[in-house]
């Protein structure tokens, strides 16, 4: 019950905001299988995925730093409203035509919607929180996703071979039923007043330039990039691990692709309240290190033991363990240094920088993995997460020196 209860005292319009999200992950089955859509439903070889997915990737750049001002500066909820709306047509358009071509355009402008909202999302939660609530709050919403997130990937593998048409209407359906709750339900987005001493960084500036900011606030820069070192790591998970899966399993690769995604939600689901409660004393800093070094010990176990259905599990416990760290790191290291009038800006950008190094990197690794090296694409990713964690032992060092208040 106290695991629980740690998330009593939030605001209404945050509760909402969860479970929108919440509806939403329940429908999202579609990117986590994209992969295999792509492979198996496509013929595409590893080589062409990696080009495609670097290729959306690259066009949603711009997106992102769009959808990162207009968190600044229009209504969030609207943005939220609108850009699902979008996603909620091109799903269900994507349900009645035939898989082509045309379907990967439109799965690209909904997954941007998506991605163009993510910055409201957390502009609009840092708002309407207090410092003090604000891990609280990111972690309530993302434990929530995960909720939704269980049981869609394994439905997903189940649906992908006969009827991959349903998934994406239920996709459609899901989005839209969080446009219909949170445009109705949350009413209330004023921002509070925060005068604690640990606000200090949060002061508004406006009139002042995003590169104004960052170059006063050097550690947020190398922040993001460790961060986004972790996430271009991390979605080797839904490029390499489908693609091995496929390749040494054959048709039951989708199907246990889809229950290890289901057994990385359900971790989340059960460690991410209960991280929160045991770890508030941990920074944020440490708890990105510590994401980054699981990740890199749930890759190895996969590498050492590959074939072994029942290790699978094993690694994606380990690094689901270090996706809640960093995850529960993210929002909150971010919010609590910039000021609250460049949130949208900063989410935008860290998007922006994490999605273009996993372009480069699943292009790297496509081409490795295409000339028949699996094991040499597996000991890249392994290479590339050390140097990050490196990365993050650095700035563990820096930021406490450079933001004291926030280590009081």
């Amino acid at each position: 019950m106290k695991l629980i209860s740690q998330y009593k005292g939030l605001r209404r319009e945050i509760y909402i905001l969860c479970f929108g999200r919440l509806v939403t992950a329940m429908g999202a089955m579609i990117w986590p299988m994209l992969t295999m859509i792509l492979s198996q439903k496509m013929g595409m070889s590893a080589k062409h995925i990696a080009w495609v997915m670097a290729l959306v990737g690259i066009l949603s750049l711009p997106a992102n730093l769009i959808g990162g001002k207009m968190a600044d500066h229009l209504n969030k909820k609207m943005n939220i409203v609108y850009l699902d709306i979008v996603s909620v047509v091109c799903y269900v358009v994507c349900a009645v035509i035939p898989l082509s071509g045309k379907s990967i355009v439109l799965m690209f402008i909904a997954a941007t919607c998506q991605s163009m909202e993510h910055p409201s999302y957390n502009a609009l939660t840092a708002d309407i929180t207090v410092t003090d609530d604000r891990e609280r709050a990111y972690s309530l919403q993302y434990l929530c996703t995960n909720l939704g997130f269980v049981m869609s990937p394994t439905i997903a593998g189940f649906l992908l071979r006969d009827y991959l048409w349903l998934a994406f209407l239920i996709s459609g359906a899901a989005i839209g039923c969080s446009v219909v709750l949170i445009f109705f339900m949350v009413k209330d987005i004023t921002p509070v007043m925060d005068t604690s001493q640990k606000a200090v960084y949060q002061a508004d500036r406006e009139g002042e330039g995003l590169w104004t900011v960052l170059k006063e606030n050097k550690m947020i820069v190398l922040y993001i990039l460790a961060v986004s070192g972790y996430y271009a790591t991390y979605q080797m998970y839904n490029y390499l691990l489908p693609l091995d899966l496929a390749r040494l399993h054959g048709d039951n690769g989708a199907v246990i692709f889809g229950s290890i995604t289901s057994v990385n939600c359900v971790v989340v689901v059960v460690f991410t309240p209960l991280f929160t409660r045991m770890f508030p004393w941990i920074s944020e800093t440490v708890k990105t290190l510590l994401g980054q070094v699981l990740l890199v010990a749930g890759f190895g176990i996969f590498l050492l033991f590959m074939g072994w259905i029942p290790v699978y599990y094993i690694a994606m416990i380990v690094l689901t363990w270090g996706e809640v760290f960093s995850m529960l790191a993210e929002s909150p290291y971010l919010t609590k240094r910039m000021p609250a009038s460049h949130r949208g800006r900063i989410n935008g950008l860290s998007e922006v920088l994490r999605t273009g190094l996993t372009s480069v990197y699943q292009l790297l690794i496509g081409y490795i993995y295409g000339i028949g090296a699996s094991f040499a694409a597996w000991m890249t990713v392994l290479a590339f997460g050390g140097v990050f964690v490196l990365l993050c032992v650095v700035l563990v060092v820096k930021d406490r020196k450079v933001y004291k208040n926030l280590y009081l």
